[in-house]
């Protein structure tokens, strides 16, 4: 076995972290920003019990993600390709949450799309209208229930060699759908080296023999969007975005502005009534 080693983390705790290799996993002295998905490059250290590592490189991220700790953004995961974002009836989602995820997706460099759940409960007209706005944009929509597995397998082969992040709120059934998809009920991570149990992960990974990689990160919170430029905001709103290029001047405020073709295109139905009052919310912030 070489010296040099490469892997993926998938535990990571306050001063060391599990990577898993070719050749099994190993328990790693962290360095400073690695987190949950990266792939690094760590050295061999002999002790007198077993095999140990030392992380000397994290290699280029494809995308990472950062939720909101204290007044700071702390990065927490790495390379993800997709986020589900769960959609219930019960208790209800906002289009406020789906739209935040989709817009912090979108400038993370990750695919959204939405997880219809509970389909299970009979629902409302405006609940399908709620959906049909982001089926209107081609947001990719699943429809399932994680409690009875109802196209579980649907989702299965839509994620297959995907890394991706379920979120949703409190009650959405993030933690039942994502044991459906490992095939096991999530647990408090343990250190396998006789240290005990610690509660202090702040997310792992798991992988499905179909290369889906799931992170599941413990305490996620509503969607901050202070770290955002407001002329970032409107990158999120890709059908905005488009019409905004048919405006009559450059510096239009898209609100009350002579030519305005985002207001034209909200008037006659283009453009939703809930998208655009979000855009105009987050880049007002």
């Amino acid at each position: 076995m070489e010296k040099v080693q490469t892997g993926q983390v998938i535990e990571f705790y306050s001063n060391s972290c599990q990577v898993k290799t070719n050749f099994g996993q190993f328990s790693c002295i962290a360095i400073k920003n690695v987190v949950v998905g990266d792939f690094v490059e760590f050295e061999i250290i002999q002790d007198s019990k077993q095999l140990q590592g030392k992380i000397i490189k994290i290699q280029d991220r494809i995308s990472k993600l950062s939720k909101r700790d204290g007044s700071k953004d702390k990065l927490f995961a790495a390379n993800i390709t997709h986020v589900g974002i769960i959609n219930t009836p019960k208790p209800k989602t906002s289009t406020e949450f789906i739209d935040k995820w989709i817009l912090k997706s979108i400038l993370s460099k990750i695919e959204p799309f939405i997880i219809n759940n509970k389909i299970d409960i009979d629902t409302e007209q405006e609940y399908t209208d709620k959906l049909n706005i982001y089926k209107d944009i081609n947001i990719p929509i699943i429809n399932i229930s994680a409690k009875y597995g109802d196209n579980i397998e649907e989702l299965k082969n839509y994620l297959k060699n995907k890394c991706v992040l379920f979120v949703g709120n409190s009650g959405a059934g993030k933690s039942t759908l994502s044991s459906r998809i490992i095939g096991r009920e999530l647990k408090t991570n343990t250190l396998s080296n006789d240290q005990g149990t610690h509660t202090t992960s702040i997310s792992s990974l798991y992988e499905t023999k179909d290369n889906t990689k799931i992170i599941d990160s413990p305490g996620m919170r509503d969607v901050e969007l202070a770290s955002y430029k407001s002329e970032e905001i409107i990158k999120g709103f890709k059908e905005i975005l488009q019409s905004s290029n048919s405006c009559k001047f450059n510096d239009c405020n898209h609100i009350n502005n002579d030519g305005c073709n985002i207001i034209t295109n909200l008037a006659n139905g283009e453009i939703s009534e809930s998208r655009y009052n979000n855009f105009i919310k987050f880049r007002n912030k």
